[in-house]
C-alpha cells in the first residue's frame, strides 16, 4: 500500500492539532483507551467539546499552554493508503522544527485562521514549502463554523493566498484550497451539508487520490558510498562491495560508472539487497554495489552514471536556515555534511537575509536563529552536489559545529 508523506503547517492555533486528531477520529485510528482518555481530559478541561488536539500535544508544556512545540509523527491508514503526518510547531523560534518535520513530506497541509486571515507565518510556511519543493499544498480555511460559514470570507482568503503564492510559487506545484472546521469534522471526510457552495472534495479524499510525484526516479543517478563491504571468510574471500542507499535515479548491471571526486571510472557487476541480486536499484532502495574493477573507494565518495557526473564545486550559493542560537558569521570555518561525506567550509558572504512574508532581502552582517537567509560557501574540496531545484536529494546538506558536533543550519545549492 502507497505511503503518502504530509507535513501540516500554520501560525499558532490554527487548528493544526485539532485537524489531525480529527483525521484519525474519522479514519477509526484511535484506540478506545486512548479515546475514552481524550473525553475525560476534554470534561477536566470544562470545554465541552471533544478536545482531539490532545491526540498530538504529547509534551506536558504543549498540552499545559495548548500548543504545539516539537515535531510528532502521526501514523494512520483508510483502505485505499497509509499516511505519516509530521505536526510541526507554527511559532516563529520553533521554524527550525517545522523545516525538519517537512523535509521528507510529499504534500503540505497548511491551515489557515478564518477570522485572522493570511498571517506572516503563513506566509513563512509557505515560504518553506516552496523551498523544500513540496509538489502538493492544501490549505484548510479552518474554523469556518465561527463565521457562520461564510463563503465570501473563504474565497477572499483563496484570492489573497493565491496572490503571494504566484511570485514563489514553482511550475510544478498544486495548490488546492479547502474550507473545513476541524473541530466539527465539517469537510474532513465527507462533504459538508453546511458548505453546500464548496464543489470540491473533502479533505480526506483529496489526500487518498492525491498522486505522488515520483521525482527521484527520475532525476539523475547519485549513490553515496557509506560502507565498503569486505567478509573475512574463504567463501567471499575477494568480495568487494560498496553499501548505501541509492538517493535519485537508477542503477543495474552493466552500468558505466564515475566515482566522485576521483573521477575513476568502472562498470556495474551486480547490485545486491542482502543475499538477492536485483536486477535494477532505484532511489530510496538500500543496496550493496560491486564493480568490475578494484579501485580506491572511500565512505563518503559517491557512484554516478558516465553520462549524468555533475559538475564539482568548491564555490557555491545556496539557502540557508539557521537554527543555532549561536549567530553564523562571515569567514567561519564550519563542516559540511553532504550525504556521508564531511568537508570544512567557510561562509565567504552573507548575501541577504529573507524576511518571507514580505520577500524583502535585507543586508545583515551575521544570521540568527530561524533567519533565512543567501549565502556563498567555499570549501575545502570539490564537492559533487547539485542544484536543489533539479536533484532535492543530492542538493541538501547541513552545517555543524566541528567542535560540539551540534547541528547549525541546513542548505541548499541553488
Amino acid at each position: 500500500m502507497e505511503v503518502l508523506r504530509i507535513a501540516t503547517a500554520g501560525s499558532v492555533d490554527d487548528g493544526k492539532s485539532t485537524l489531525i486528531g480529527r483525521l484519525l477520529y474519522e479514519t477509526n485510528s484511535i484506540t478506545t483507551d486512548k479515546l475514552e482518555g481524550i473525553k475525560r481530559a476534554s470534561q477536566r478541561k470544562g470545554i465541552g467539546f471533544l478536545d482531539l488536539s490532545l491526540l498530538t500535544d504529547g509534551l506536558i508544556a504543549e498540552r499545559e499552554q495548548g500548543i504545539t512545540i516539537d515535531v510528532a509523527h502521526i501514523y494512520f491508514n483508510t483502505a485505499k493508503r497509509k499516511f505519516i503526518i509530521a505536526d510541526s510547531p507554527g511559532h516563529v523560534e520553533y521554524t527550525r522544527n517545522m523545516i525538519t518535520g517537512a523535509s521528507k513530506a510529499e504534500v503540505s497541509i497548511i491551515l489557515v485562521d478564518v477570522r485572522n486571515g493570511i498571517l506572516d507565518q503563513t506566509h513563512r510556511h509557505y515560504y518553506i514549502a516552496n523551498l523544500l519543493r513540496i509538489p502538493n499544498v492544501i490549505v484548510c480555511i479552518n474554523k469556518m463554523d465561527l463565521v457562520g460559514y461564510d463563503e465570501s470570507l473563504f474565497e477572499s482568503l483563496k484570492e489573497k493566498f493565491l496572490t503571494f503564492a504566484e511570485k514563489i510559487r514553482f511550475s510544478e506545484q498544486e495548490i488546492q484550497f479547502v474550507p473545513v472546521s476541524a473541530r466539527y469534522g465539517e469537510n474532513i471526510s465527507k462533504p459538508s451539508s453546511k458548505m453546500n457552495w464548496y464543489k470540491g472534495k473533502p479533505l480526506l479524499a483529496i489526500l487518498e487520490g492525491m498522486e505522488v510525484h515520483k521525482k527521484l526516479n527520475q532525476a539523475p543517478a547519485r549513490f553515496p558510498v557509506q560502507y565498503i563491504i569486505r567478509p573475512r571468510n574463504k567463501e567471499f574471500h575477494d568480495f568487494r562491495g560498496y553499501a548505501g542507499r541509492v538517493a535519485s535515479g537508477s542503477f543495474k548491471k552493466g552500468d558505466a560508472v564515475t566515482v566522485l571526486p576521483s573521477l575513476q571510472k568502472s562498470q556495474i557487476a551486480n547490485v545486491y539487497q542482502y543475499d538477492k541480486q536485483l536486477k535494477e536499484a532505484k532511489a530510496q532502495q538500500s543496496v550493496v554495489i560491486t564493480l568490475d574493477d578494484n579501485i580506491d573507494i572511500s565512505r563518503g565518495d559517491f557512484l554516478v552514471k558516465c553520462g549524468e557526473v555533475p559538475e564539482l564545486k568548491k564555490d557555491f550559493e545556496c539557502e540557508v536556515c539557521w537554527m543555532n542560537a549561536q549567530p553564523l558569521l562571515r569567514n567561519n570555518i564550519y563542516l559540511l555534511c553532504h550525504g556521508a561525506s564531511q568537508t570544512k567550509v567557510k561562509i565567504s558572504s552573507i548575501d541577504y537575509v529573507l524576511i518571507p512574508s514580505t520577500l524583502e532581502k535585507i543586508q545583515a552582517s551575521e544570521l540568527k536563529m530561524n533567519d533565512i537567509a543567501c549565502i556563498k560557501v567555499k570549501s575545502v574540496k570539490a564537492l559533487s552536489i547539485d542544484r536543489y531545484s533539479e536533484n532535492p536529494s543530492d542538493g541538501v546538506f547541513i552545517l555543524v559545529d566541528e567542535y560540539s558536533n551540534n547541528t547549525l543550519a541546513v542548505g541548499f545549492v541553488k
